[in-house]
């Protein structure tokens, strides 16, 4: 379905999407990118009339979530306007990843405020349907699709409904999907205020536990301070905020107009299910956690791209609709890690003798390289595997961003992906791999890249022969030497072969290689020139999954 439809019936106008989200958060607007880049129609319901984002209790972007929107070209805009540093931590230590071999070996600064406002511009540019000012307040589904009832008493109609909705969404308890975990431990209020005093900033903790304020750049303070008792009800108010300051700090620094005030725990939670029928859950409404160690936004995020691409072949009539289950097997597990993660960090947090001796136990073990290494790749979400089966180490592992050289010069590997199509990436001879049969949804590109590779996590390994990357830049298959086991791969995350006839024509050349600026690259042919570069590079000691200072 390429086009909204708008039709009549007795009950009034519906209009048809292939695919609408409830939630234009940065789950439910990266998800209405990827989809709208695959040529679906899709539509985004969000309550909000404008893309203000009122308050920021997200602060920053992992390695990931900067690669993720490289690959589609867009991590420049998010980059110009945060700070690069090191955001990864555990046990209070911060878990410095200058020294991996990747192209973004830092995190990012940036309120999610920004990242939204960044987010929702290229989203705009993509011209992604939005109905703002709305929610939807009920859906009904069946073996065809789903109906969707919104607040102002219009109806739409689509395949397939995601709820992007938050931990308290509507679809997920309207699908009837269980959420289980844990209830609250800890509670704090947050908040962006003035202050007529002088604020003692930085972070404190003791018998009452973690608190924190800090100046931002407008002159606002923004505040972290736990609260006495979990449970409390209704929303917070100056008032007591200025109580639990007096009993942590001794004053309240004479706080006042609050440009935002929230509450949040350490409840930890989990969908049972990303998807019921034609019902899926992605980002909050799929997974809540203490907000510490930053992963949510990026959770969620990732989500969306690995979610997009197989919901859009879905629709296309490319793959079958068992392709949507490979979602919940290779994301529900990367969250529940992320999970007990937070949960381990809440716990490190609270001040008692006890603990703070195990956390100098941990501190201390991270001092050490390797353990620092691993438990950095996990915050910044650069160690995901996900179980697709092939023995090969780089199979289901994040596509490093390497430098590939080509006949009419360099180009980088995420620059393949800007598309969000899929890519075979040839590094053997021109010639020795054949997709016909899938060659009008997957790109075939000839490159070269010499010498062993040296990833995080992983180390050295052998450079493979060829590679099939997904459009959310996992590995899919390695080729070492040959294709076997090539034809499965393609038929079991890009669809059946089409019929020789249909894609003969489209198959007699390379792809080119995607747009780079103004000019567009083509990966035909290896001249001497690209050998010769190859024996250098090789020369040299191997090649690394490259990385560049800002």
């Amino acid at each position: 379905m390429c086009a909204s439809v708008d039709r009549s019936d007795r009950n009034g106008a519906i209009t048809e999407h292939a695919v609408v989200i409830a939630g234009g958060g940065p789950a439910g607007m990266m998800l209405g990118a990827e989809l709208t880049l695959a040529g679906v129609d899709v539509a985004i319901v969000e309550r909000r009339v404008n893309p203000e984002v009122e308050s920021s209790r997200a602060g920053g972007l992992n390695a990931r979530t900067i690669e993720v929107l490289d690959q589609r070209g867009i991590a420049d805009r998010f980059l110009s306007e945060g700070r690069a540093m090191q955001v990864a931590r555990f046990a209070d230590r911060v878990l410095d990843i200058s020294d991996f071999p990747i192209r973004h070996n830092y995190g990012l600064a940036l309120w999610q405020k920004r990242f939204e406002e960044i987010l929702a511009g290229w989203v705009d540019e993509l011209a992604v349907r939005m109905y703002r000012g709305r929610e939807v307040t009920g859906f009904a589904q069946d073996a065809a699709g789903v109906n969707v009832q919104l607040s102002d008493g219009s109806s739409l109609r689509a395949e397939y409904l995601v709820g992007c909705d938050g931990s308290r969404s509507l679809i997920r308890k309207a699908a009837g999907i269980d959420f289980p975990g844990w209830d609250p431990s800890i509670s704090f209020l947050l908040a962006e205020v003035e202050m007529s005093e002088e604020p003692e900033v930085g972070f404190r903790r003791d018998a009452k536990g973690v608190h924190a304020m800090g100046r931002l750049v407008d002159g606002h303070v923004r505040v972290v301070v736990r609260e006495e008792h979990v449970g409390q009800t209704g929303e917070p108010t100056l008032r007591d905020l200025s109580q639990l300051l007096i009993a942590v700090r001794g004053t309240d620094y004479g706080v006042h107009s609050p440009r935002w005030i929230a509450r949040f725990t350490d409840m930890t939670r989990q969908a049972a299910s990303y998807r019921e029928g034609r019902v899926m859950l992605a980002g909050d409404a799929a997974h809540v956690h203490s907000p510490v160690g930053g992963r949510g936004l990026n959770l969620g995020v990732q989500d969306a791209v690995n979610l997009g691409w197989k919901l859009a072949q879905v629709v296309n009539r490319t793959s079958p609709d068992s392709l949507l289950d490979s979602y919940q097997a290779e994301r529900h597990p990367a969250a529940a890690r992320v999970l007990r993660t937070t949960m381990t960090q809440t716990v490190l947090q609270r001040a008692d003798a006890r603990i703070d001796a195990l956390r100098d136990t941990i501190a201390e073990l991270l001092s050490m390289d390797e353990p620092r290494k691993r438990f950095a790749a996990m915050m910044s979400g650069l160690d995901i595997q996900y179980d697709l089966g092939q023995a090969h180490p780089l199979v289901g592992r994040r596509m490093p961003d390497i430098d590939l050289v080509t006949d009419r010069g360099p180009l980088r590997a995420f620059a393949l992906l800007h598309d969000a199509r899929p890519v075979l990436l040839n590094l053997g001879e021109p010639g020795d791999l054949d997709i016909t049969p899938w060659a009008d949804r997957v790109q075939l590109i000839d490159g070269d890249y010499a010498g062993t590779w040296e990833l995080s996590v992983l180390g050295a390994i052998t450079a493979p022969t060829a590679v099939l990357i997904r459009p959310d830049g996992h590995v899919a298959w390695v080729g070492e030497g040959g294709d076997v086991g090539l034809a499965e791969a393609l038929t079991t995350w890009f669809g059946r072969p089409a019929a020789m006839g249909s894609s003969r024509e489209a198959s007699t050349h390379r792809s080119p290689a995607p747009s780079v600026g103004s000019a567009s690259v083509g990966l035909r042919k290896r001249p001497a020139r690209l050998k010769a570069a190859a024996a250098i590079r090789n020369a040299q000691g191997g090649v690394r999954d490259v990385k560049r200072s800002r």
